[in-house]
């Protein structure tokens, strides 16, 4: 990874990170939110660290892995990163 640039480095150790915790255990999602974090979710938005958790762990299917096919992360001018993430779901 010492090839790539920073915020790819970062990006991808994001990503892996958080659908590791999606697939393992939703409810530790919440270390990740913050309150002004925001979720939209078909359709639906939910802003705040305890909505987001409350819908993550509210979901129907009570196993589920992520199989990433891609991913793509940029920089910003204000010093964040934006990452697009494509993939497959298996739920139960």
């Amino acid at each position: 990874m010492g090839d790539k640039p920073i915020w790819e480095q970062i990006g991808s150790s994001f990503v892996q990170h958080y659908y590791q915790l999606f697939d393992a255990d939703r409810t530790q999602l919440g270390a990740i939110y913050i309150d002004a974090s925001c979720l939209t979710w078909e359709g639906q938005q939910f802003q705040g660290k305890a909505a987001i958790v409350e819908k993550l762990t509210s979901l129907p299917f009570q196993k589920i892995q992520h199989s990433i096919t891609a991913q793509d992360h940029q920089p910003t001018p204000d010093s964040c990163i934006l990452s697009m993430v494509v993939g497959q779901l298996k739920v139960n």
